[in-house]
């Protein structure tokens, strides 16, 4: 897809949303430190975070030896020990992104589904390449389940989306644990090898994000990503997707990842699973930062919002 067609499918809204967040880098990411990388992400982060809705209570603390965040919603039955919990995994290529960066989407998570949500921190590439970051995610998301509480939606964005996966694909071989995981609830997530075909192609030069730059930073993470056929590392490696949690997948129409999205969805119900796809139209990769700005990332939010309550009630409303 041209620059120039892009000019008819993305609308003022999230133009403007994109030029922000571009002001903020200066030149190739690549070509940045890693250090660089980070604190430029976190400045742009701050800038768009939205601050936390009202009946909010956030205490840090760690869990499976990583920093968490873990938020309360003052509107939910505080009695309620069966109720849903959700887990959430930052994005950020494996290589930026906190607690802090993602606060404010973990907080409004919270206030309008009314469920708790855990944030967790994991470790970060280069310094700590695959599986440091899956080891964490999957730790963590056994030590919730170990400890009293309800079931858990495994929730993530980009990076933490293709770690949410990795996550249930792994704790399926424990039923004690997987029946557990209700569900879980892909943002534009990463999920397989492929970047010479269809939307990596398409989308090759996206605003937001290029095919160099999921490349760049799967180099970071992994010694050789072309050799790796691990589903810890890509979950459409998978050799069955049988067994795996309710799954919603929501991707942006603009955005080389795209195509990750409908091909995981159509293996699990291939498997006789339950998955959803949901593509938001004219939108980019990230767009969860727009989700104040743009009416069309306010409706993609509204998405994920009405899957977590599909989820958590148990129900499967989608056809």
């Amino acid at each position: 897809m041209t620059d120039s067609l892009y000019d008819h499918i993305i609308d003022a809204e999230t133009r403007a949303f994109i030029e922000r967040t571009e002001a903020f880098y200066s030149g190739d990411t690549a070509m940045m430190t890693i250090a660089e990388q980070r604190a430029t992400y976190d400045a742009m982060c701050r800038d768009f975070h939205q601050g936390r809705p009202a009946g909010i209570t956030v205490k840090d603390r760690p869990l499976a030896g990583r920093p968490a965040r873990h938020y309360t919603c003052a509107q939910a039955a505080d009695a309620d020990t069966s109720a849903a919990r959700i887990i959430y995994f930052h994005g950020g290529g494996f290589v930026v992104g906190s607690l802090d960066s993602h606060d404010d989407v973990c907080a409004e998570i919270c206030a309008r589904s009314r469920l708790d949500v855990i944030a967790i921190e994991y470790r970060l590439a280069p310094e700590h390449r695959h599986p440091a970051m899956f080891d964490d995610c999957v730790a963590a998301t056994r030590a919730l389940l170990d400890a009293a509480g309800g079931p858990l939606i495994l929730c993530g964005d980009s990076a933490g989306g293709n770690l949410a996966a990795a996550t249930a694909h792994a704790l399926r071989k424990d039923a004690a644990v997987s029946r557990r995981i209700i569900g879980q609830i892909l943002i534009y997530p990463s999920l397989g090898r492929d970047t010479a075909s269809g939307s990596f192609v398409a989308h090759a030069n996206a605003p937001m994000l290029t095919r160099a730059d999921v490349q760049y930073y799967l180099k970071l993470r992994l010694e050789d990503p072309l050799t790796s056929n691990d589903p810890a590392v890509y979950p459409l490696d998978d050799s069955h997707f049988s067994g795996l949690p309710p799954t919603v997948v929501i991707t942006a129409e603009c955005d080389p990842l795209r195509d990750d999205g409908p091909a995981y969805c159509s293996a699990i119900t291939a498997a006789g699973g339950k998955a959803q796809w949901i593509d938001a139209d004219g939108l980019v990769h990230g767009f969860l930062r727009a989700r104040g700005s743009s009416a069309r990332a306010t409706a993609a939010f509204a998405h994920i919002i009405d899957a977590v309550a599909m989820l958590a009630s148990g129900a499967w409303t989608f056809e």
